[in-house]
């Protein structure tokens, strides 16, 4: 199974880990760092690369970060350029790390990340042209709207 590491400034991938396991339950071989103001780039990275191999089955490591540029995705960068069957996505949204959960077991490295790449952007919706959509095409409908999760 492909180990998964997500990072993000300050409770970027802690709120996702809560995220995620409300959606998944509980994941083995995730591992969620945080990138917070005590800490220096170095020690970041320093705990990217334990995270990586804690979460390293043989079947390699996803990198999800928050922000193309920013510090976590900069250092997972430097990661991926030294270390075998290593990827990273940066600018990941719930979306795509719920469903990495889902989809990791079983797939190879490349193929989950063209999946979650796919689902990350099919997930952005402008809703105000969604709804006006939908409203043209069947004007009598009246909409309910549901909880959701």
């Amino acid at each position: 199974m492909i180990g998964i590491v997500v990072s993000g400034h300050i409770n970027f991938a802690s709120g996702m880990q809560s995220a995620v396991k409300a959606i998944t339950g509980e994941q083995e071989q995730m591992a969620y760092v945080d990138f917070v103001e005590s800490m220096s780039t170095d020690q970041l990275e320093a705990q990217l690369r334990q995270a990586a191999k804690q979460v390293d089955s043989g079947d390699g490591v996803l990198f999800l970060a928050d922000v193309p540029g920013g510090s976590p995705s900069n250092r997972a960068s430097a990661i991926l350029m030294d270390t075998e069957n290593v990827e990273l996505i940066a600018g990941a949204n719930l979306p795509m790390i719920a469903n990495a959960a889902f989809e990791r077991d079983g797939a190879r490295l490349k193929e989950l990340v063209e999946v979650l790449l796919d689902i990350g952007t099919s997930c952005i919706q402008d809703m105000r042209a969604e709804l006006d959509k939908i409203m043209a095409s069947e004007p009598e409908l009246e909409l309910e709207c549901e909880d959701g999760l």
